[in-house]
Order: structure tokens, then sequence, then C-alpha cells
């Protein structure tokens, strides 16, 4: 998985095309496919007018950082929006995300098996179908990034993929320095982790989702196996 921030209003949907163009490029340079990688249009901030304008042209999936502004704008938008929750989730804020956002497709990321054990009992009560997330992992080692460490990670995905029946575990994610650029060696301890937890749970690394990138590297990360 790819995140980018759309421009500014106007300028949107020719940024964005400008985006899927090079996350082609990119794709088919490491020899894959282009529809094996997912843009996220990041729209924190953003307002509902320039939302529109993607959507209007075709586009369906967006991302949120924050509970709040997830929650206000989701309403006022068409319902078959794929909507992607990014980033720290506070374990008291999952219900009202998840009522409030029926079509959330996505939780990036679950960093600890309280929150996954928070999101799954709270999709159970909720009567919704599973939910997919993503294990966070810290790969840059900073104190103040959230995720697992990358030692963890197995542990955190076998508790989600064999302890909570109302997830569905999708693969691994991370964030970048605070400039929210990363490094090749942020990238390869992700794709590293993917290798340790799919030998441990005897899953194909095609199962497995690597979200890193976003939109100062995001060639980069897709040259490094980045799927979303």
């Amino acid at each position: 998985m790819v995140m980018v921030a759309p421009a500014l209003e106007g300028a949107a949907v020719t940024a964005l095309r400008a985006v899927l163009h090079r996350v082609r490029q990119a794709a088919e340079k490491s020899g894959r496919r282009a529809d094996d990688v997912r843009v996220v249009a990041v729209s924190k901030t953003k307002p509902i007018s320039l939302i529109h304008q993607v959507y209007d042209a075709g586009y369906r999936c967006f991302g949120e950082n924050y509970v709040q502004e997830i929650i206000d704008k989701a309403p006022q938008l068409p319902e078959d929006i794929e909507w992607h929750f990014v980033g720290h989730l506070q374990s008291n804020k999952v219900k009202s995300l998840l009522a409030a956002v029926p079509s959330l497709a996505m939780v990036e990321g679950v960093d600890n098996e309280k929150l996954a054990n928070h999101l799954d009992r709270t999709v159970s009560t909720l009567g919704r179908k599973p939910l997919n997330v993503l294990v966070q992992v810290n790969t840059s080692g900073e104190e103040s990034k959230s995720g697992v460490d990358p030692s963890c990670c197995v542990e955190l995905v076998k508790h989600v993929k064999l302890g909570c029946p109302n997830l569905q575990f999708s693969g691994l994610m991370t964030i970048g320095m605070p400039d929210y650029s990363s490094t090749p060696e942020n990238f390869r301890t992700l794709s590293n982790c993917r290798t340790e937890v799919c030998k441990a749970l005897g899953m194909a690394e095609n199962q497995c989702e690597l979200s890193m990138g976003m939109s100062s590297d995001f060639e980069q990360a897709i040259e490094m196996g980045s799927t979303n």
C-alpha cells in the first residue's frame, strides 16, 4: 500500500493521476503488475469538496489519520468509499470509529494485543463483517513512534490471526522517520518481518501485504515490495 496526499482542490485529480502513473511505472520496473499496488489517497485536513472531486473522477480508496475527522466526513460522502484508518488508534476510540463508519475497510495499524482485542470485540458487538487490519511495525526504532518491535512482530500477528476471529490479518505496515520518509533499511526490515511471519504461520508471502511508502518515497517502496 502506498499513501499519498491529494494536492490543492482543482489540481487534486491531476495530481492523483500522475501518482497512479508513477505507481504503474515503478511496479513495471520491479516486474510486478500495477494492480498489485493499492494507492490510498490520504485526505486528512482536506475539505469534503476535494474528496468529492477525486471521488467523481472514479477513485474510491481514501485514508484518514484522525478519528474525529473520519467520523465527521464519512456520513457526508458516498457509502461506497473504501475508508482506511491510518496510524495510531487509541482503544477508547474504537467503538465510536467502527459505529460511525460502516464502510471502514481497514485499520492500519494494530500495534498491541489490547487494541486487537478491543477491535475484535467491537466488530462482534456491532455485528460487522470481519475487519481487515495491518500490524504496525516500528522499523526505525524511534521511541516516539507507534508500532511493535520487529522482534515481537510474529507473536502479535499470531494473536491477531489465531485469537481474534473478527479480524482479518491482511499484512504489515510501517511509518518512516518524522518527515514520513523511510530508508531502505526500514523497508528491508518490514520485508524481513513478512518473511518471518509467513514462515511461522505457513502463509504465502502474497497473502501478506506490505504497506510502506509515502508521497516522497513510494517508488522506492514499491521496488522493495510494497503492495499498499
